[in-house]
């Protein structure tokens, strides 16, 4: 059974020309640039490992970088009773992120603000939250070729700021107890560590993600917590799929707990 509520979907809410209405999580539904940023498996292992690493459900919800509000919405139909903030730089994005939301019917818990989450004054009225999500870019610029797509440079890429500045806005953002979960390159742990130790904050476990069975881990998911450092728990690799290239069982548990259709 769905927790979420049913969208209200107002039929002037349809997909503008170049984006689809998606499925995500239960009945509800986002919006998407055909050409542009769309949701993907950082994104839904994120919102899952936020919602296992949380004791009670929480009660005011951060999600930083919030993208077209992926990670914000999933959180928001997982624990509806929770009022969510998203903070985004690109106008593109908001606006896709603010319609999903009215599309859903959780406008009166849900905002999605546009600005630069580095910007201490920022969210500085909307603190302090229980929970603070992120999925920062993973390339430092001039490290690659950047899409001109919209929406695709500024998500792959560092202009903003990468892990450091997320953990660092965090770490003003989160309450006492409260816990940031952040996903990264499986490469970049140490620099994971590092970010957190600056931040005052600790890694208190390590989720690598593989893609297909017999690969290296393409993600980690990391729980921080404040307090500085802490023995980090490494979990054992989430398999997304196995060598025939079906999903696991591990991820099919993971798709029907954040609501996905099977």
């Amino acid at each position: 059974m769905a927790p979420g509520p049913a969208p209200r979907a107002p039929r002037a809410l349809l997909p503008s020309p170049g984006e689809d209405l998606c499925y995500l999580s239960g009945e509800w539904r986002i919006f998407q640039r055909v050409d542009g940023h769309r949701w993907s498996l950082d994104d839904l292992v994120t919102a899952w490992c936020a919602v296992d690493a949380v004791a009670a459900p929480p009660a005011r919800i951060l999600d930083l970088g919030c993208g077209i509000g992926s990670v914000l919405l999933m959180l928001a139909w997982t624990f509806p009773r929770a009022r969510l903030v998203g903070i985004e730089a690109q106008a593109t994005s908001v606006a896709l992120a603010r319609r999903s939301i009215a599309w859903n019917g959780c406008e009166a818990r849900c905002a999605v603000h546009g600005g630069d989450f580095r910007d201490p004054t920022a969210l500085a009225e909307h603190a302090p939250f229980d929970l603070v999500t992120g999925t920062p870019p993973y390339l430092a610029p001039g490290t690659a070729r950047e899409s001109r797509r919209p929406q695709k440079g500024p998500c792959n890429f560092e202009h903003r700021g990468g892990i450091e500045a997320y953990c660092a806005a965090a770490a003003r953002a989160l309450g006492p107890g409260g816990v940031f979960i952040v996903c990264e390159q499986a490469s970049q742990n140490a620099r994971v560590h590092a970010a957190a130790a600056a931040a005052d904050l600790g890694v208190a476990s390590s989720l690598p993600v593989v893609p297909r069975a017999g690969k290296h881990p393409l993600f980690a998911v990391h729980v921080l917590r404040p307090g500085g450092s802490t023995a980090t728990r490494r979990r054992p690799p989430l398999v997304v799929r196995d060598a025939r290239g079906e999903r696991t069982e591990a991820f099919r548990g993971v798709r029907a707990a954040m609501g996905l259709p099977p």
